[in-house]
């Protein structure tokens, strides 16, 4: 029906397209941009470029006899940048601060979430981040001739949180390209316990005395509340075993699991449970449990999360400050200590970017 409206051979079209070996007819999106020209406005296009991908499009080309189907590859130039910058009021409004030059909207979102992602098991972003910490952070980028932008590897993260410093180098790979973390130590970043029972993090009370939205007086408010939309799936922090999955009193509908460690966590106010969220059932990190709501004693949708130590609410930002990740030794260690020197001397020598590469994948 375009190439109708085009005004061109739709069945000498349509046979070009077919004979271009990448394209098929069955995987045409809609939105799918598709580019005609002409020699001039009184002529039928010459030349018709759909645009798959922004480094993968079709070109077709009138020859005077009939229409020929090519494809076209951008290639993707791969350099390295630096960012720096300091919290005022979120980290996605510093990353626009010092990335906004470097990297478009949505892939300085998605380096925001990566920071997240990459340190999980020792900062929760919600709540640990204050205004005056300060971060630099290394990492790939890509680019084409056409100014698309793509975000690659986080290489390294340096992060100054209330005057300590926590660090992530990017050190060793799986053979799927999966990449570890590791401090300045050479101690992994993974730990028994994620900071965090929500993957999209805004918090909405923190431990200690608040006035009870509901009840209306004052009483001691023993674990962390996250705001987040109905719905959205809760995880467990840690490996263990559910000792209790049903309705209680205000708490509504709450999961508790043992850890084994001794600890038990409590998640409360759940919209649903997950199907494996049964008692005895044995959970393993970051497995989802429920999902968010509010039941029982609840004003909006969110979660209370508690962390019971010895059958006692403990602060999980302190219960949960488990930095004892698993080191490297030997030759692995000297190893990771050289990574980590390069790493942060790319790191300190500024912002901007490097090129490192030209990759045509």
């Amino acid at each position: 029906s375009l190439f109708g409206r085009l005004g061109v051979s739709v069945e000498g079209v349509l046979a070009a397209l077919r004979a271009t070996p990448e394209f098929d007819e069955r995987r045409v999106p809609a939105g799918l941009a598709v580019v005609a020209r002409n020699l001039d406005t009184a002529s039928a296009p010459t030349e018709i470029t759909l645009q798959f991908a922004v480094d993968r499009a079709v070109k077709l080309e009138w020859s005077g006899e009939g229409w020929t189907g090519r494809e076209e590859r951008l290639p993707w130039i791969t350099d390295t940048a630096s960012v720096a910058g300091v919290v005022t009021s979120t980290l996605y409004e510093a990353l626009e601060d010092g990335a906004g030059e470097l990297l478009p909207a949505r892939q300085r979102a998605e380096l925001a979430w990566s920071l997240a992602d990459i340190l999980e098991y020792r900062v929760d972003m919600s709540r640990d981040l204050k205004q005056g910490d300060a971060f630099r952070v290394l990492f790939e980028r890509s680019r084409t001739s056409t100014g698309a932008t793509r975000l690659g590897r986080v290489l390294a993260v340096s992060m100054q949180l209330s005057g300590d410093t926590v660090e992530a180098i990017r050190h060793g790979e799986t053979a799927k390209g999966v990449g570890h973390y590791y401090d300045r130590e050479g101690k992994s970043l993974r730990a028994a316990f994620l900071r965090a029972p929500l993957e999209f993090r805004r918090i909405s009370s923190v431990f200690g005395m608040r006035r009870h939205p509901i009840l209306n007086t004052w009483r001691a408010h023993k674990g962390t509340d996250y705001a987040a939309s109905s719905g959205t799936p809760v995880r467990a922090i840690g490996d263990g075993t559910v000792i209790f999955a049903g309705r209680r009193s205000g708490y509504g509908n709450v999961v508790e699991i043992k850890h084994p460690n001794g600890y038990v966590t409590r998640y409360a106010h759940l919209r649903a449970f997950a199907r494996g969220a049964t008692r005895g059932a044995r959970v393993a990190i970051g497995e989802t449990i429920g999902q968010v709501g509010m039941t029982g004693l609840a004003t909006a949708p969110h979660l209370h999360f508690e962390v019971l130590v010895n059958g006692a609410q403990r602060d999980p930002r302190v219960a949960l400050a488990n930095k004892a990740g698993v080191p490297l030794t030997g030759s692995e260690r000297a190893e990771f200590q050289r990574t980590r020197a390069t790493l942060l001397a790319a790191m300190d020598r500024g912002t901007g970017a490097t090129r490192l590469a030209v990759a045509t994948d």
